[in-house]
Formats: structure tokens, C-alpha cells, sequence
């Protein structure tokens, strides 16, 4: 079996996305508290939702930014967590 990967992205309000996979799981990840606890200029500017709805689907993975400013281990958005 391939490894799964992002085939939906929907922001659900409060940072957080509703990811659907290419095996039907789903998962609501809050990016929002990532990057209360991991603060970095770079990802900073995405806790203005105007600036974190602008996310786009890229190789399977959901990015924010140009140069994929912010972006996650496809496993940690499988699971619902984000170290």
C-alpha cells in the first residue's frame, strides 16, 4: 500500500484544518497551537487567519508560504499531533 497523503484541505476556523487523506482518514489538526508553542518570525504571520487560509496542496502535504514557509511531517498530520 502507497503511503497515504493529503488529497483535501479545509480550514475550519481557529488555525485549525480538516485534512482528508488518500485512504479516507481524516484528521483536524490545530496549527495554530503548533505555533503558539514553537514561536518563529517565519510562522509567526500565520496566526492572521487571512495569511494561515492561504495554504495550498503541494506533492501531497499542505504548505503555507511561497518557499513552503510552514510545512509538516506528513506522519505527524496522519496522526493528529504536531510535535
Amino acid at each position: 500500500m502507497e503511503n497515504p497523503h493529503i488529497i483535501k484541505a479545509e480550514n475550519v476556523g481557529n488555525l485549525t484544518v480538516c485534512l482528508t487523506f488518500s485512504d479516507d482518514t481524516k484528521q483536524m489538526v490545530n496549527v495554530g497551537d503548533f505555533i503558539r508553542r514553537h514561536p518563529h518570525p517565519q510562522y509567526n504571520k500565520y496566526l492572521d487567519p487571512c495569511k494561515f487560509n492561504r495554504f495550498t496542496l503541494e506533492n501531497g502535504n499542505i504548505v503555507w508560504g511561497k518557499n513552503w514557509d510552514l510545512i509538516f511531517p506528513i506522519d505527524q498530520l496522519y496522526s493528529g499531533s504536531l510535535a
